[in-house]
């Protein structure tokens, strides 16, 4: 079910300022830039090897990015997200291991995924993401999307 780490969710403030050190101090090149009007944010995507790194700049105050800014005003790592192949019964393994689920249900997500999420408070402090394509008929990894 899981394929992989399919990215690194990281929460900034200024995502101009972080993509241009992504590409000027790291030699990294931003792939894809988009706004993901469901959870409020802006999003730059850098491929590292088989792994991404996807920065998040929120674009409202009451969004989940803003929220955790503002528990730590200098960003960092906001959650680690697994491709799976069935999203669905990912979740249920979870759910039936006691895992707390923020998203019951798959929505859609940047780079046209679906993504849920399960609670930091049951996946000892680490916000978990689930990831898919949305056009995944049940094989491979959401990570070439990127």
């Amino acid at each position: 079910m899981i394929k992989k780490i399919d990215h690194l969710g990281i929460a900034v403030k200024n995502l101009d300022e972080v993509v241009n050190y992504y590409e000027k101090a790291l030699g990294l090149k931003c792939e894809k830039r988009e706004e993901v009007a469901s959870q409020k944010v802006r999003v730059a995507f850098f491929s590292v090897g088989e792994v991404h790194i996807e920065l998040l700049e929120p674009t409202d105050p009451e969004s989940p990015i803003a929220k955790f800014l503002e528990k730590n005003p200098n960003g960092g790592i906001h959650h680690v997200a697994f491709g799976t192949d069935n999203i669905e019964a990912q979740l249920q393994q979870a759910a039936a291991a006691g895992c707390k689920l923020i998203h019951e249900k798959p929505f859609e997500g940047a780079a046209n995924k679906l993504v849920a999420f399960l609670h930091p408070k049951s996946t000892y402090g680490v916000l978990t993401e689930f990831c898919m394509p949305k056009n995944n008929g049940g094989g491979g990894c959401c990570c070439s999307s990127h």
